[in-house]
């Protein structure tokens, strides 16, 4: 498909105007209109070549297109609100490199929908984009060999979060046990379309050569030492432990976890190890 082909299609403000479309606040909707913009997003997720992409909430095509330009192999597109799948479809008029799926992203089987090898390049709703993460992550086995998200700043800043930061908690660590995860481009309000009350920032995932499996006892355990993040570690464990039956002091010994820290200057690697020392069966007779 010759590039000219999408790039005589009318702008994105244009199609905006020609469909009477607007971002509905409600599903969390805010556009990239620059077609320049999102081509630099849609780089972030080079090679492309023989990639196929998964799209969250495409919109008005504005990824979507970029998406195509850079090479991708094919993209399907999926969006919920059928709106916007009138602008979707012209799209789809001019490339055979474009499918769409009308439906909700977290219910999609994407190892059925597309051959590897898949990424997934979203600039996702921001009030489901953390749950889409997660679930992503948890999927085994692990369809993606690449994320490539927007989410709000302040929603990046907790993934790539380091201990120590103020942003580090449970989102990290589940996330830094999958992938390697890193801020690789911001995105102020100004340039969407509304503008959000605050800044965006697209997050690169790479997944680990070897990603922790147990992600839901990690969550798990995560939840009890961040739902009270200002306690130490014996304190924010004790119910935990007593609903495993297990030592506690023993065990944060084990894990060799000073039981005076906090749970915000904890590495991801021992809150794994943590979990790794909680015998298997009062893993699976807990419920989350």
């Amino acid at each position: 498909m010759p590039h000219s082909a999408l790039e005589r299609l009318p702008t994105l403000h244009e199609t905006l105007q020609i469909h009477k479309l607007r971002a509905d606040k409600s599903l969390g909707q805010h556009f990239l209109l620059d077609l320049n913009l999102t081509r630099s997003i849609a780089r972030l997720a080079k090679p492309l070549d023989g990639v196929n992409v998964i799209e969250i909430g495409p919109g008005p095509g504005g990824l979507t297109r970029a998406l195509i330009l850079e090479g991708a192999e094919r993209v399907l597109a999926v969006e919920m609100d059928d709106r916007f799948l009138p602008p979707l479809k012209h799209i789809a008029l001019v490339t055979d490199r474009l499918d769409i799926h009308h439906g909700d992203g977290l219910k999609v089987d994407f190892a059925d929908a597309l051959p590897a090898p898949r990424k997934i390049v979203a600039n996702l709703p921001y009030n489901v984009g953390t749950k889409m993460l997660i679930n992503w992550m948890t999927i085994r086995p692990r369809f993606w060999e690449q994320m490539v998200l927007m989410f709000q700043l302040e929603v990046a800043a907790r993934i790539c979060a380091q201990p120590g930061d103020n942003a580090y908690g449970r989102l990290a660590v589940l996330c830094q046990s999958v992938g390697d995860c890193r801020i690789a481009m911001e995105v102020p309000a100004r340039l969407f379309t509304p503008p959000p009350k605050v800044d965006s920032a697209v997050v690169v995932i790479d997944p680990l050569d070897e990603p922790f499996e147990d992600l839901k006892s990690l969550g798990e355990l995560t939840h009890a030492c961040f739902g009270q993040r200002r306690k130490m570690m014996r304190a924010s464990l004790k119910g935990y432990a007593k609903r495993k039956n297990i030592d506690l002091a023993a065990w944060l010994a084990a894990a060799d976890v000073d039981p005076q820290a906090r749970p915000e200057t904890i590495p991801v690697e021992t809150f794994q190890r943590l979990v790794s020392l909680v015998p298997r069966e009062t893993k699976s007779s807990s419920s989350t």
